[in-house]
């Protein structure tokens, strides 16, 4: 495990590669599994007040299902997008078979680091990097393009943790003994 700061990595981390191809994939990780996106606390804030103007990017069946529903569901505490039916993030539609998400500009964290999950470990944030199926293109694209998970979502990671942060991942990464190649 290493530590920048105050955020664990998990061992492994610089070593997997990562390109998300949606043309591949469809956007499956806005439909499949059984709770929404993870929302921290000030997003759930954020998209509450936001709620209204967000409104015109639905369509009557989302809205209808978040005025039964609401925004968000919780679980052990914690809060998630809403999913219809258990199944698709309340925010995703299809345009030509790929579903996109309805609310970009405000879209929680956890999903542009997505596969990239942050968990607590000893009260500190800590990264982790999820397999999913769904994602196995992404994998090869990542493997074939030589692009390190790290750097595939450098922008999630510096609005998460800031410019100075990411900046000592990559240096430690870099100079660690088990650290990713660009080739």
């Amino acid at each position: 495990m290493l530590a920048v700061g105050e955020v664990l990595i998990e061992d492994g981390f610089a070593l997997r590669m990562f390109c998300c191809d949606i043309m591949h994939c469809k956007g499956a990780c806005c439909v499949e599994g059984e709770l929404g996106a993870p929302v921290r606390q000030e997003e759930v804030a954020v998209l509450e007040k936001e709620a209204q103007k967000l409104n015109r990017h639905l369509s009557e069946k989302q809205r209808q299902y978040i005025r039964q529903n609401g925004l968000f569901e919780y679980y052990r505490g914690e809060a998630y997008t809403q999913t219809m039916e258990g199944r698709e993030c309340v925010f995703a539609y299809s345009s030509e078979g790929v579903t996109l998400c309805s609310i970009e500009e405000h879209k929680p964290l956890s999903c542009k680091l997505f596969p990239v999950r942050i968990k607590k470990k000893f009260g500190l944030d800590y990264l982790v990097v999820e397999r999913h199926l769904m994602c196995e293109q992404a994998e090869r694209n990542g493997i074939e393009k030589q692009i390190p998970v790290v750097d595939f979502l450098g922008d999630a990671l510096i609005e998460r943790y800031g410019l100075s942060w990411y900046t000592r991942l990559k240096d430690l990464l870099a100079n660690s003994p088990i650290h990713y190649a660009r080739h």
